[in-house]
């Protein structure tokens, strides 16, 4: 348990940081399954779903959720996926 008080303001703030990225990181997670399942189905809402698993993949690496590099593998393991589908039609 911290003693300061700028050291309980902190875990407050900490907390409420978990929370938010948290639910940041769980809605790109997500959606980029969706889309992994979406390619592999051959679904036809396969091109939507990737288009915005990789806006959330962007917004989380621009607030600071994930990493830049952890964005533009996942990124780049998304686009490979869709472009194999396209090519095997």
């Amino acid at each position: 348990m911290p003693n300061r008080k700028s050291a309980k303001k902190e875990l407050r703030k900490s907390k409420a940081n978990t929370v938010y990225n948290k639910k940041i990181k769980d809605t790109a997670k997500s959606l980029v399954k969706r889309s992994v399942k979406a390619i592999d189905a051959k679904d036809e809402k396969a091109k939507e779903l990737v288009t915005k698993a990789l806006k959330t993949l962007d917004k989380a690496a621009q607030k600071g959720v994930i990493k830049k590099n952890t964005r533009n593998r996942r990124k780049s393991r998304l686009a490979k996926k869709l472009n194999k589908m396209s090519e095997n039609k």
